[in-house]
This record gives structure tokens, sequence and C-alpha cells, in this order.
């Protein structure tokens, strides 16, 4: 039933959530969930068996603070789609080979999502889905329910994705290190953005799964994009403020940028540990030795959930590492972990026993950014790790990877100025099975003289990263841009269908 004084619903705002299964697209929307929750939205997040046992924590936190969500655990088809039992997230597929599987796989949600949501009660009034998961557009039609995209990376790249999409140009550029004008941004006659010429490759933004075997998905994606009646992206307004404001002229739509959403839990210590996944490591141990370090003192070392590092390259990092002289909390994940590494640990700790931290498997990474003694941080450049560094004013050494990842690093050190490049130029995959692109003598370097180092350029970041941390925790207090637009969002989940909403976005 509607009130036809308001043009809302008078039954409680109810949106379901669809996260793509993998864990920088889910912790995002988790941190989302919860924040249209606290503002009295009723929420159905979607989830797997093995996706919920990893934010149990989470959800029992949901559950004693009596937030209304209510999460829907549906069986991921593994078997069906060619994969190993309990290959339910992203991170856990063995090889690249079975990458299209997991893709097939999660397209057989369609039909298990529509039977648990039909009979929901109150009736769901919208859904955001992940920009990878474009099938449950078709769910959400079947149920006359209105639906929204969640892009989980940053605007620079959904931006360009879009805008390469549309001129072609990856169908026409044969050279993919050629540098390119990016269309759209001279022209940005928007009087808060200062319009200016940016240049890219198109090996650094490889748009939505342009790779043979995706064709069919990716158009899925593109159609989804072009047919949504909106965008809610987790970036704010002055991180990337032109590519925002060109995006918005380019899709036509409302687009609402809420984040960075992972200061949702900026004043809470245990719930930031136990964001993601259960810690590999004593939280009071881990901490304890943190408060035992000086202000700014340590360089924290993680490259995410996805990337791999074979054994040559990890062996590298750490002589690099210890070679720099700094205090470092090094994060190793388990798919990383051989007899021969191992082996070489166990001397590296005991020669770094009093400077050193190594966490082997999932690390808290947001509670140890926002910890005092962490003054510089080695990233892949995901952009969940991105936004958490510049949430809580850590200036970067990038070493991206793959995907959004080379756009998210050139943004930070181009355009914010609060990081440095370690060189490498060629995606993860580009690069032989035992080939190491990053020597010894590039990671001290990169450490010493250059993010963790007296010097005035080193202190120039250090300066800049803490005014965007204020920028950033600005947009999401209230009255800032972010907090304005989850505002119109849950104005939006609110509003009747076929009635327009007026100024939905910053």
């Amino acid at each position: 039933m509607y009130d036809s004084n308001n043009n809302t619903t008078t039954a409680p705002p109810h949106v379901v959530l669809v996260p793509l299964m993998a864990q920088g697209h889910t912790i995002p929307m988790l941190d989302m969930a919860r924040l249209l929750a606290q503002r009295g939205v009723h929420v159905t997040f979607i989830t797997t068996p093995v996706n919920a046992s990893r934010i149990k924590p989470i959800i029992a936190r949901v559950h004693e603070s009596k937030l209304p969500i209510n999460f829907i655990e549906i069986p991921f088809p593994c078997a069906e789609a060619g994969l190993p039992i309990g290959c339910e997230n992203f991170d856990l597929v063995p090889s690249i080979d079975l990458f299209v599987n997991f893709f097939q796989a999660i397209q057989l949600f369609a039909h298990p999502l529509e039977q648990s949501l039909k009979d929901l009660v109150p009736r769901p009034t919208c859904m955001i889905n992940d920009m990878s998961n474009p099938w449950a557009a078709n769910v959400a039609r079947s149920l006359n329910i209105r639906t929204l995209i969640f892009h989980g990376p940053s605007c620079v790249y959904i931006y360009c994705s879009y805008v390469f999409q549309q001129h072609k140009i990856y169908e026409t550029v044969t050279d993919e290190f050629e540098e390119i004008s990016v269309p759209g941004l001279a022209d940005n006659d928007d009087d808060d953005v200062v319009g200016q010429s940016f240049k890219v490759c198109k090996l650094h933004a490889p748009g939505w799964l342009n790779a043979p075997g995706f064709e069919k998905f990716r158009d899925e994606i593109l159609h989804a994009e072009e047919t949504t009646d909106g965008v809610v992206m987790n970036t704010f307004h002055d991180v990337e403020p032109m590519f925002v404001e060109a995006y918005k002229k380019v899709i036509g739509k409302d687009v609402w940028t809420v984040g960075p959403l992972c200061l949702y839990d900026k004043d809470d210590l245990s719930a930031r540990i136990e964001r993601g996944n259960k810690a590999a490591v004593d939280s009071e141990k881990l901490f304890g030795w943190l408060d035992s370090m000086e202000e700014r003192s340590v360089l924290y070392v993680s490259f995410g959930s996805l990337t791999r590092m074979n054994v040559g390259q990890i062996l590298e990092i750490g002589s690099g590492l210890e070679a720099s002289g700094v205090p470092l909390l090094w994060v190793i994940k388990d798919v990383e972990k051989s007899p021969e590494v191992e082996e070489w640990l166990k001397g590296f700790e005991q020669r770094m026993s009093l400077r050193s931290f190594v966490i082997k498997g999932w690390a808290p990474q947001a509670a140890i950014l926002s910890h005092k003694s962490v003054g510089g941080f080695v990233s892949h450049c995901g952009w969940n790790s991105t936004l958490e560094a510049i949430s809580n004013g850590v200036p970067m050494i990038t070493w991206p990877q793959f995907a959004d990842q080379f756009l998210n690093g050139r943004l930070v050190v181009e355009l914010l100025r609060i990081g440095i490049a370690i060189g490498v130029k060629k995606p993860a995959f580009y690069y032989g099975k035992d080939e190491i692109p990053v020597k010894k003598d590039d990671v001290e370097r990169a450490v010493r003289r250059s993010l963790m180092g007296d010097g005035e350029e080193a202190e120039e970041r250090r300066i800049r990263a803490i005014e965007i941390k204020k920028k950033a925790i600005k947009a999401m207090e209230e009255g800032g841009s972010s907090y304005k637009n989850i505002t119109r969002l849950v104005e939006y989940i609110k509003h009747e269908p076929g009635k327009d909403v007026q100024g939905t976005q910053v």
C-alpha cells in the first residue's frame, strides 16, 4: 500500500543486495547493507554457505544490534558448473582456466534467487546488483522490482571502461601500450571539476572481461548498465571528481557515490578486525606489536586476496624489505606458502624478530591501516585497499596486478600524489610463471628513499594523505556528499515506482 500524500510505501522499504561472490565485492556491499539498515531500510543480503561462514561474526553482530538485515544462503552450484565442491568465492578458484566456470555457476543463481524472493515480507521495492551479476536484473523484472547496479571498483576504472567500449577503442587500437587520451574529460564544464587530459593505455584499462570466452557475459553486463534505473558507487566525489562528473554525463542516469564504505566501522576496532574473514593471527598479539612501534613507522605489505606471487618474487620482496631497515608487517597468503618459502621465512623472521611481523593467511587490513603506527602501504591497488589507505591517511607504494588496479595506481600516484609506483608495466599474467618483475633493489629503493624516508617529497605525500583522509571522513559524516547521497538513495528505495525523485545525486 502507498501513502497518497508522499508517494512512499507505508510498509518498510525493502532492498535486496546481490553481491558478486568475491571478497572485494562482498565486503563493501555488506558495509552498505548495514548503512541502509541504520537508515530504516529492511535489507535482504544474498550469500552462500561458504561465504556466510566467512562473515559469521558480522552476521552475529547484526543480529545482536537488531538491524533489519536478513541473510539468505543459496547453495552454490559448484558441481553443475564443473567446479570443486566448496569453490564458492573467486579467491577459491584453483586456476585461471576455471574462471569461466565460476561465472557460469553464478548465473545459475537466477532461479533459486527468484524462488527465495517471491514470498518475502515486506515485499522488496528495489534490488541492487553487483555489476558482474547482470542476470539478477531479469529476476527483479520478473518480480516487478526496480534495479540499481553497484559498482565496487573506482570511478576512474568504470568511466574509462565505459567510454573505451563506447568509442570502440578495444577494437581499433592494436598497440596495447599506446597512450590514449580518455574521451570526455577535457571538455568537462562542471564548475567544481577542472577538466584535464588523462592518458592511459589499453593494457592498463582492460575493461569488462575483454577476453575470449567472455563475450556474451560482457555484453550482458553492458546491457544491464544501460537498462538499470541508476548506479551506486563505492567512492566519494572529492577523491576522483572529474571521473564522477564525466561518468554521470555519459551514463545519463542517477549516480549515487556513497563511499568510502570502509568507514562504516571506523570507531570500532573489534568490528574492523572481523571485517571480511576470520584473521589468521591472534589479534591481541598483532595489535600489541603495533602498539610497541613508533607512530607512522611501520610499513604494511599486502597484495589482496587474489594476487599470487611466485616463490622467487616473494624472496625478492622479503630481501628488499629487510634491506630497507624499516619496521614492517607483511601478509603472505596461504596459497603462496610452499616448503621453500616457509624455510626462507624462518631465517627472515629470526633476523627481523624485533622489527617485523608476518601474517600467513587473512589479515584484518582495515584495522591495521587505522593503527597510528602504520605509515606506509605496499599494495596491489585493489579499490577496497586503496580506499582503506586513503581513509586512514596512509601513503602507498603501488604495485598493480590486473583489472582496475593500474588505473587506481595512476589515480594515487599522478592525481592524488600520495603514492609512488614500484615500476611494473604489465599485468601479472603477462609475465612468465617464474619471472620476477620487481627485484630486491626496487623494493628497497621505493621503501627507504621514497615512501618511509625523511625527504621533502615523502613528507609532502604524508601531508596530502592526511588532507584526503579528512575529506573522506567528511564525505561520510552528516552533511557530507556521501551521507547526502545515502539519504537520497534511501528515498529512492522508499519511493513509489513510476514517480520521479528529484535531486538524487551530489
